[in-house]
């Protein structure tokens, strides 16, 4: 029923209300205080009708993803040798609509199949600790803002590179998420804080910032190692983290992100280093190919962090990839990363080089599964192969 018929209806349903005495010999100042009392209760009800057409009906919205991996991995320089079956991830989505224009979004995610402490201590050698996680990896509220904006407040993923906001396994290609992403780019990293982001008019162009809790570095400078995943996080010093990213055109993205935090240690460190990244990336698609290239680098003021030899830490992949079948494609990618410090035994410096080459399967549009052989130089040594299945729904 369209307003104007509803409010057509309200005036003949409200004439009945009015007195016997009105209808019999009404004044005409009596008519007109009926009619504007009248006017007054159709233009209450008609507001009350325009304040629930706004509102959509409340959706409640469950999903998720995970993945199951197989490596088999020889250190050439030690003779160590990693064959594992490892469920990397099981992560659950749910998302709710309070509105059109304020939702909710979470994920809550198992790693490595088994969290807590061990009844039995000598069945693993890492301290009588179950090897698994429990981590809340997304919780925040998003609000609708005007010219096509969007802020939200909670804990969300850092806007940075391109498997930190969309890493389930049949949306890249290769078994492990790649490792300039996993060591520089610290994914999957998430934090707290309050975020604003949106489209920059018809230019194609689109913009984030947000301010957020930082990493908490030790004296050892390892910038994986500063998540601190918003668990009673310390906040002295907080990071501010802007995106500018480019998609007017079918099949491109072209982004760079800039993160600055003035203490990356949280006061730890008697020296205050402050701590910034950088990092550019672009991927494209052309029919069965695709392309993805990515470069990031932290740099960290202080002597400390100097002396550390982690004040420069950076890494750079370039990614190619043809889909021979929608349901089948290969892939080979070349990474490059350094997260310094000193030099492994038998190495003399901290580079570290990996390559992986391999296909994925897609049997369905959302399930895959996925080898690829590896080599690497530097580090580990890590030379063999890896195998995985994935899902998202």
């Amino acid at each position: 029923m369209s307003r104007l018929k509803r409010l057509k209806w309200l005036s003949v349903a409200l004439v009945p209300s009015l007195p016997l005495t009105a209808l019999a010999a009404p004044t005409t100042e009596e008519l007109q205080r009926q009619l504007q009392q009248q006017q007054e209760r159709i233009d209450v009800l008609a507001a009350q009708l325009e304040k629930t057409a706004d509102k959509a009906p409340s959706k409640t919205h469950v999903g998720g993803y995970g993945e199951m991996h197989y490596n088999n991995l020889k250190d050439e320089t030690a003779g160590a040798e990693k064959k594992e079956v490892d469920f990397h991830r099981f992560v659950v989505y749910v998302a709710h609509d309070f509105t059109d224009k304020v939702r909710f979004f979470s994920e809550l995610e198992v790693e490595h199949a088994w969290a807590g402490d061990n009844d039995k201590k000598d069945k693993f050698d890492n301290n009588g600790k179950k090897p698994g996680e429990v981590e809340l990896e997304q919780a925040y509220i998003e609000f609708d803002l005007p010219n096509n904006a969007k802020a939200k407040g909670g804990l969300f993923l850092v806007p940075v590179g391109i498997l930190n906001e969309t890493h389930e396994p049949p949306t890249f290609y290769g078994v492990e998420r790649n490792p300039v992403e996993h060591n520089i780019l610290l994914s999957t990293w998430w934090e707290g804080g309050a975020a604003i982001g949106g489209a920059i008019g018809d230019t194609g162009l689109g913009y984030d910032f947000a301010v957020h809790s930082g990493l908490k570095v030790g004296s050892d400078f390892k910038v994986r190692d500063g998540r601190q995943k918003v668990a009673e996080a310390s906040a002295e010093d907080l990071a501010y983290t802007v995106r500018l990213k480019y998609t007017g055109l079918p099949g491109v993205e072209l982004a760079s992100s800039y993160q600055r935090q003035e203490d990356v240690t949280q006061t730890i460190v008697g020296d205050a280093a402050s701590a910034q990244l950088i990092e550019a990336h672009a991927v494209a698609q052309a029919g069965p190919f695709s392309a993805r290239a990515l470069w990031a680098r932290w740099d960290i003021d202080g002597a400390a962090a100097k002396a550390a030899k982690r004040d420069e830490q950076d890494g750079f992949y370039a990614e190619a990839a043809y889909r021979v079948v929608p349901a089948f494609g290969f892939f080979s990618r070349y990474a490059v990363w350094d997260n310094g410090g000193s030099p492994g035994a038998g190495f003399t410096e901290t580079e570290i080089r990996q390559v992986n080459t391999g296909f994925n399967y897609w049997p369905v549009e959302n399930v895959v599964v996925k080898a690829d052989v590896q080599t690497q130089s530097g580090g580990d040594d890590d030379d063999g192969f890896n195998l995985g299945i994935g899902y998202s729904f």
